[in-house]
């Protein structure tokens, strides 16, 4: 179980890292309400690389440095190519991390019973 959260720590300092170089990362914080929205993916208020920025990496980090239970099934790797479909083959590399996410935030729930 703790190799799991150590790979998913590595896997969101990645996708970090690969949003800053695609200069995806943003430096003003979405409002509250924006933030709030109840839609999948925040989808009515946020784009998706702005729901990775300041919903899915600090809260999947908040569970990790907590050490409570990350989510066992996600599916992040669709919304992602359509998000990113604009960046071409750039975008090869931030979802092959996304994906990474995915298989191991599924794996590490099938060790979890």
């Amino acid at each position: 179980m703790k190799q799991h959260l150590e790979n998913t720590k590595e896997l969101l300092a990645a996708l970090t890292t690969e949003l800053k170089s695609l200069k995806l990362w943003q430096m003003q914080q979405p409002s509250a309400a924006e933030l709030a929205s109840s839609a999948p993916f925040c989808c009515d208020t946020l784009a998706f690389e702005q729901w990775l920025q300041f919903i899915f990496i600090p809260r999947i980090t908040q569970l990790i440095n907590q050490q409570q239970a990350l989510p066992a099934k996600i599916a992040l790797r669709t919304m992602s190519e359509e998000s990113f479909k604009h960046l071409s083959a750039k975008a090869k590399p931030l979802l092959d991390i996304i994906q990474n996410i995915d298989q191991t935030l599924t794996a590490q729930g099938d060790y979890s019973e």
